[in-house]
């Protein structure tokens, strides 16, 4: 079981001052999530200071969830807070960190510290899985190996755990020494060095220096020897210190004399046959992978059990046997207007902590969570299922459903489970789709249990075609603009036509969850469909016609009042409609220069007063909306209208006599008039990445990925041809692919006859013919492929959606929004 320590005892390790104590109470749960508390009696909240957001704000949700100790470092209002433990420090997260550290020093195991660039997780998930047969293994969650994750992570170890394994990310110079402390690994794995997240070191060789503090103290460094500038940095760090100081390796390389030579890789269809020489002798691995990336992580992992001691036949026998890491979680659409999100490679009590605060984050009445047994924990069953009772009566949960033979033989002791089944098959076989109906449904499982035959049955049969929405990329451009704003401005977003066809529910509740301000839809319809679906965050229609103004009332929805006639018809239906004492909130659109909806500033005295008569009406908020935001040759003009708006506000605010919010600036102008940033921005495009100011482009992520599959392949002799009017000619023998994508999917007819790529097993193919409604053709002569093999249309680092518009010859907000709604929309988050 987890360690308890008292609060004066962590007052103690991280040198704090005692504002006020309490009860001493025992905690075994750290916090530094609002949203996350499974167990508020037994945790501890480190209100955490970053760029952009502030733990303090947060701590009075906390207290009215039951949490009762806190740690800070700004000054609050204590004498609220009553019976709490408040501790003070100077800084959080350096306290956060210095007590992770302290109970890493409390275990003598081995620890695997993992760092590089590219394959941290997918390296730390193998080696649990080649492993958890050998040890009882305590790992980081997901891939929480940032400043925070680390501590959290390395915070989960225990007296039954015999190895540790702990990745570690950094974006930034003087971070890596923070984590090393934490993790204090006594074997390392320097996965390889590249270009991801370069902005913030000067060059490669400062990558290299920092990723290695974490090694400066391994017992072990394992590494590949033909990433040079990784080989001659330990090498140069081993030459400069005492024999005392200097870091034993194991390496491996395919070209260069090494502990482990790789010396042939063969490819065998869908696996790969690895052989080496080690210690003089031959030995030889077999993955089912095929892929660059897959071999080279698997190498590191065999590296590491051979120096942990592992039989070459366990290791043979295991690797056959590796799986998939799942890095994200999946949201799909599923019967009865149900959502069920996957996360059915592992099951461990963190991840399973972790998901379930993902599946709470869902605004449906009812969440159901089905789970597989969990193997593996190193915990006494009775143990395991106290945890894993306290952990689902947190959730309130509306149904859980246990699969395995121990969930079924002790659920009658413990009465976690409302159903239970011993095998996936037994599942199945009862399965009866009525009883799921409009609730989140969380499959949670290990892969043998394998899962996505029940995620099958719950999904919504789909299009091939799918638009993949990454919502932690889109998560971190929100949190890009967000750091920009200056204190106090709130942030509206806009989630009208689809949400720029990204699925405009999924979309304002990530936004929600991450207490957007605002959100803004264009017509009553899409506002009524979110609160039918459980968004509470205030909405502004910009479009609102005299049909729907009753759903204003009903569903709670702010109106964009923008001409005198729309006023005067709102005016009049809210005499007859709103009760004596209550207000319907506003916004009023002013129209500064874009001459396309709003009040031109000569009318605003007559709409003020006419609103002021009726007395049922509230001015929100005033706004208007830039002609040319992001493009410098007209920043004059956008200086004229910012001007022009001050003054039609100020006079707004004397005659309505009270003050109200304020907002001009879309995602294009966030950054270029920080003077302009009133009470509130509007934030649209640039949510997906798409910025045309140059200075923010490295800092956004791509959000959308367009892909297919491939639904048939045929081989063509010349003189044949392809498509509608025989427009693709066959001029030598020539392999084509037909996927189901086409212009009703907005996939346009321009794109046909070679004018378009698309991505196929990372080679090109070109379009071939005209582009049908449903379908179209490419050309994949010379490219290895098969029916059903995945197809790129743009993202996942292929094409940008800058370069998908270009084809078309258009922008990237029709590009996005004409992508249609019958493309299925699958939401993964890592």
């Amino acid at each position: 079981m987890q360690a308890e320590y008292s609060v004066k005892k962590i007052a103690e390790i991280i040198h704090a001052a005692t504002l006020q104590e309490s009860l001493n109470t025992e905690i075994t749960e750290l916090i530094i999530d609002s949203r996350a508390v499974n167990y508020p009696n037994k945790s501890i909240f480190f209100a955490i200071v970053g760029e952009r957001n502030n733990g303090h704000n947060y701590i009075t949700e906390l207290y009215e969830k039951g949490v009762r100790n806190f740690v800070i470092q700004e000054k609050i209002s204590i004498n609220f807070f009553k019976d709490c433990n408040i501790l003070r420090v100077d800084n959080t997260l350096q306290a956060l960190q210095m007590l992770a550290a302290f109970k890493r020093k409390q275990f003598s195991i081995p620890v695997i510290g993992i760092t590089g660039s590219n394959g941290k997780t997918i390296v730390k998930e193998w080696l649990y899985q080649l492993l958890n047969t050998e040890f009882i293994i305590c790992r980081s969650p997901k891939s929480y190996n940032s400043q925070v994750g680390v501590p959290l992570s390395v915070w989960q170890l225990n007296e039954q755990h015999t190895l540790g394994i702990f990745e570690a990310g950094i974006s930034e110079p003087h971070k890596m020494n923070l984590l090393e402390k934490v993790i204090a690994p006594t074997i390392g794995i320097f996965t390889n060095i590249g270009n991801a997240h370069n902005e913030g070191f000067e060059n490669l060789e400062q990558k290299v220096a920092e990723k290695f503090n974490l090694f400066k103290h391994v017992q072990c460094l394992i590494y590949c020897k033909d990433y040079a500038l990784i080989h001659t940095h330990i090498s140069n760090y081993n030459n400069s210190h005492s024999q005392l100081k200097t870091i034993n390796t194991f390496t491996w390389s395919k070209k260069n004399k090494a502990d482990l030579v790789v010396s042939k890789i063969t490819h065998q269809a869908q696996n790969t046959h690895i052989q080496a020489v080690y210690n003089n002798s031959f030995v030889a691995i077999k993955i089912p992978f095929t892929d660059a990336a897959s071999i080279e992580n698997a190498i590191n992992c065999w590296c590491a059990m051979i120096h942990l001691g592992i039989e070459q036949q366990v290791i043979e026998e295991n690797m056959l046997l590796l799986s998939p890491v799942a890095m994200r979680l999946e949201l799909k659409e599923a019967i009865n207007n149900c959502l069920v999100i996957n996360d059915f490679y592992n099951s461990d009590i963190n991840s399973l902590s972790i998901a379930l605060d993902y599946l709470n984050a869902q605004p449906f009445a009812k969440k159901t969570l089905i789970i597989s047994d969990i193997l593996q924990t190193g915990l006494t069953e009775q143990d395991l299922f106290e945890k894993l009772e306290a952990l689902i009566k947190s959730k309130n949960l509306s149904k859980v459903i246990g699969i395995g033979n121990m969930f079924e033989a002790n659920n009658q002791a413990h009465l976690i489970f409302t159903e239970t089944y011993k095998t996936t098959d037994d599942f199945i076989k009862n399965f009866d789709a009525l009883t799921f109906n409009a609730e989140a449904i969380l499959l949670k499982g290990a892969r043998v249990f394998q899962f996505e035959k029940i995620s099958e049955l719950l999904q919504q049969k789909s299009h091939e075609t799918i638009l993949e929405i990454n919502l932690n990329a889109l998560l971190n451009n929100y949190n890009f603009y967000r750091s920009k704003l200056k204190p106090n401005v709130k942030m509206m977003a806009m989630v009208k036509a689809f949400s720029y066809g990204s699925g405009s529910y999924e979309v304002a509740n990530l936004l929600q969850y991450n207490r957007v301000d605002y959100l803004a839809v264009a017509y009553a319809d899409e506002g009524v469909e979110l609160r039918k679906r459980g968004i509470k965050t205030p909405i502004m229609v910009m479009n609102i016609t005299a049909n729907s103004f009753s759903k204003l009332l009903e569903y709670d929805l702010e109106p964009e009042i923008y001409s005198k006639n729309l006023l005067a018809q709102i005016c009049n239906w809210s005499k007859l409609s709103i009760a004596h004492g209550k207000q319907l909130n506003i916004h009023l659109k002013i129209d500064t220069g874009m001459h396309r909806l709003g009040f031109m500033p000569e009318e605003v005295d007559a709409a003020i007063h006419a609103i002021k008569i009726n007395g049922l009406l509230k001015v929100t908020s005033v706004f208007s909306h830039l002609v040319a935001s992001d493009n410098t040759e007209h920043d004059n003009f956008s200086n004229v209208q910012i001007k022009l708006f001050d003054e039609t506000c100020a006079l707004i605010e004397t005659q309505l006599n009270y003050t109200f919010m304020k907002h001009i600036l879309n995602s294009g102008g966030i950054t270029r008039f920080v003077e302009a940033q009133y009470s509130m921005v509007r934030i649209g495009i640039g949510l997906y990445g798409i910025s045309n100011t140059e200075n923010e482009k490295p800092f956004l992520e791509n959000v959308c990925t367009l892909k297919t599959i491939i639904s048939q392949i045929k081989k063509l002799e010349t003189g044949n041809s392809i498509g509608y009017s025989r427009a693709g000619k066959i001029d030598k023998p020539t392999q084509t692919a037909t996927i189901p994508i086409g212009y009703a999917d907005g996939f346009s007819r321009s794109l046909g006859n070679g004018n378009y790529t698309v991505l196929v097993n990372g080679k090109e193919a070109k379009t071939i013919g005209n582009i049908c409604m449903d379908m179209s053709m490419l050309d994949i002569t010379n490219i290895v492929c098969e029916e059903g093999d995945e197809v790129i249309i743009f993202g996942n680092d292929y094409k940008s959606i800058y370069d998908f518009a270009d084809a078309l010859h258009t922008i990237t907000y029709e590009a996005l929004t004409g992508i249609s709604e019958r493309v299925k929309r699958i939401f993964v988050k890592e």
